[in-house]
């Protein structure tokens, strides 16, 4: 085998200029795969982290009756039978391998003349209780001001944080740390003002749903957060909580989902069958950006594919070449006592080593493209590293099956016909 690795890249060699035009086909077949693939692989990451995690990969488990989200706008909307989420049951969520960090919170959508600043009504902003992990969970920063404390659970103090499309709405070029806000009657002091994550909820599986709820974030009326220790002090009752999971990576997101789901339902009382805690729809998305990234994949390769033909064709000629010059070589090594075998592999070895070095010449020019096409375009890119390596024992394949007939030719020489051509 060394041996005919070295006659290999020798005869390579002596014939520089033919073996490059002959690895050419190769190169630019496996030089488009490369560069599809790529492309295509970054901009489903690119999408993946848009339509699913936005970055965050965080998934929403919302409290839904007969389907659908259950909204809470007064005490007779409370199920019976649903408790608040426990620090049990947190830390029970908290401990799958797919969780990174896990929230949860009361909302209410508040109505009409609820929320007051001095004589100024705050237009229905939400109205969130939320824990200490919140913040850390979605990835709110204080803009200003600060955070809540431990005391301000504690010693249930009336305090409150706005986010950034209340502060720049109503306290414009100002800043609104220790003024005082009306809700529902009882008296809250800013603290402070979260800045909002730009991201999307995960709940999208087209991109008409994607605009459509990227709209609806951008005309928020904003939210107000308080203590979640506080929340009785304003609406007089415990209520059932939703949850936000932290997936450990957006590839995660779907198995945090379903697992923070099944730990949630299982502490719902048995007679409650319309109402269930439910996670995103996840799985259609990633199904259809899946199915998208795939059949794009499959379509580019094949087109990609048909220079690979034409360099393999390519390789035949120059292999069917390359025996008609080394007819008497042959004839020789078979008088002397070299098997069909032996003449067979060298040949062979000799095609493989040649559409091998395209391949890899392939894979180099394809990862330079791919960067070019970013650079020139801003279209993102991910080097598949399976797919380099595949490309690679492709080309190797390709040697295979095209320098097999020649290679067989080779050694199916009769030695003294072979003696006899100059």
């Amino acid at each position: 085998m060394i041996e005919n690795l070295r006659l290999s890249f020798q005869s390579i060699w002596a014939h520089k200029m033919r073996s490059i035009l002959t690895m050419l086909g190769i190169i630019i077949g496996i030089a488009s795969i490369i560069a599809i693939v790529s492309t295509i692989q970054g901009s489903y990451e690119q999408n993946k982290k848009i339509l699913i995690g936005a970055g965050t990969n965080n998934v929403e488990i919302l409290l839904t009756k007969n389907g659908s989200p259950h909204s809470i706008s007064g005490s007779l909307d409370i199920p019976s039978g649903v408790p608040v989420v426990s620090d049990s049951v947190r830390d029970q969520i908290l401990a799958l391998d797919t969780v990174e960090n896990v929230t949860a919170y009361t909302e209410r959508k508040t109505v009409n003349r609820s929320v007051y600043y001095n004589n100024t009504e705050i237009a229905l902003p939400t109205i969130r209780g939320i824990d200490t992990s919140y913040f850390s969970t979605t990835g709110y920063k204080i803009r200003s001001g600060r955070g809540f404390t431990e005391d301000d659970y504690t010693n249930f103090r009336n305090v409150v944080i706005v986010d950034d499309t209340i502060a720049d709405n109503y306290f414009p070029g100002s800043d609104p740390i220790g003024e005082t806000l009306s809700i529902n009657g009882m008296v809250f002091t800013i603290i402070g003002v979260a800045a909002e994550s730009k991201t999307y909820t995960a709940a999208i599986s087209t991109v008409t749903e994607y605009n459509s709820q990227k709209s609806q974030n951008s005309t928020s009326n904003g939210c107000l957060f308080l203590p979640r220790a506080c929340w009785p002090l304003l609406y007089c009752f415990d209520e059932p909580e939703n949850v936000i999971v932290k997936a450990s990576s957006t590839d995660d997101m779907i198995k945090a989902g379903s697992g923070a789901v099944q730990i949630l339902n299982s502490t719902i009382s048995s007679d409650l069958t319309d109402v269930t805690y439910t996670a995103q729809n996840l799985a259609t998305q990633a199904s259809w950006l899946e199915q998208l990234s795939s059949s794009s994949n499959t379509q580019l390769i094949w087109i990609a594919s048909i220079s690979l033909l034409v360099g393999g064709i390519g390789v035949m000629n120059v292999m069917m070449m390359t025996v008609t010059e080394r007819t008497s070589e042959i004839g020789l090594k078979k008088a002397i006592g070299a098997k069909k075998r032996a003449i067979l592999g060298q040949f062979l070895t000799e095609s493989v080593v040649l559409t091998s070095l395209g391949g890899i010449l392939g894979v180099g020019a394809g990862i330079g493209i791919s960067y070019f096409i970013y650079n020139l375009s801003g279209i993102p890119v991910a080097i598949s590293i399976p797919a380099s390596v595949i490309a690679v024992a492709f080309s190797m394949l390709i040697g295979i099956l095209f320098g097999l007939f020649p290679s067989m030719k080779a050694a199916n020489l009769d030695p003294i016909e072979a003696l006899r051509r100059e």
